[in-house]
């Protein structure tokens, strides 16, 4: 995806998000994120969207320092105008990633972009679009469907990004491999799991499990959105490795 499909996807998923929250009692249980009610969702939502603003708009060369991140994590706005001030947050994020110069040069987390600029758009887009996924449980009515397009980009990102970290909690002590295949996508990934970071190859070969249908479906069960026994996902193989998947593949 380019950079403005990305910008244009976190401005719709935004969107989205706060139409749910405004709906909704913010006290909602929010059913994919069970320790959270839907006021720890905005609020998560709001304070990373301004966190993410902070390091484009200042050019940030390295991560924020613990002051200026408990600066943004201490705003809590009262219940009455909760929705209101993601929103603000959510459209300063949008127009600081409008007006950013395509060479950029600020601090990024993942080796998933090819440059800051792109990655920040990315990371902020998937980010919203799936707390955007969280705000619809909460309310009780799945929103839209995410678009094919945005769902196989975020299967990439968090396979080649968040998974394939040294700090992820994917191990096995045997080697095991999943292939995850969409039906509506040229999406092709081979993963190994074993003792080291998760490998990924893009390329298909027989796997101990394989995963394959639509790309929202197989975008929201990898990022565990989608509970057991639903979505249109066809499972072959060792389902124990989706067990292990849902158990370590997390991210904080």
């Amino acid at each position: 995806m380019e950079i403005t499909a990305h910008i244009d996807a976190l401005r719709h998923e935004g969107g989205l998000f706060a139409d749910a929250a405004a709906r909704t009692e913010l006290d909602a249980p929010v059913p994919t994120c069970p320790e959270w009610r839907l006021r720890d969702l905005v609020l998560h939502t709001g304070h990373v969207h301004r966190w993410a603003t902070a390091h484009l708009r200042d050019g940030r060369p390295t991560p924020m320092d613990e002051a200026s991140q408990q600066a943004i994590w201490a705003e809590q706005p009262d219940d009455a105008v909760l929705v209101d001030w993601f929103r603000a947050g959510h459209g300063v994020l949008v127009d600081t990633l409008l007006a950013a110069p395509a060479d950029l040069d600020c601090w990024t987390f993942l080796p998933t972009a090819p440059n800051p600029l792109a990655f920040w758009a990315r990371r902020q887009a998937h980010e919203t679009a799936m707390h955007r996924i969280d705000a619809d449980a909460a309310a009780g009515a799945e929103g839209p469907a995410t678009a094919p397009e945005l769902a196989l980009d975020g299967i990439d990102e968090l396979l080649r990004g968040f998974m394939s970290l040294g700090r992820s909690r994917l191990r096995s002590e045997q080697p095991r491999t999943i292939l995850v295949s969409t039906t509506d996508g040229p999406g092709r990934w081979l993963l190994t799991v074993s003792g080291e970071p998760l490998s990924v190859e893009l390329t298909e070969a027989p796997a101990d499990l394989t995963l394959t249908g639509p790309a929202r479906d197989i975008y929201l069960m990898l990022w565990n959105r989608l509970p057991a026994g639903t979505g249109l996902v066809e499972r072959s193989g060792d389902e124990a490795l989706l067990d292990l998947w849902r158990e370590t593949a997390t991210i904080g």
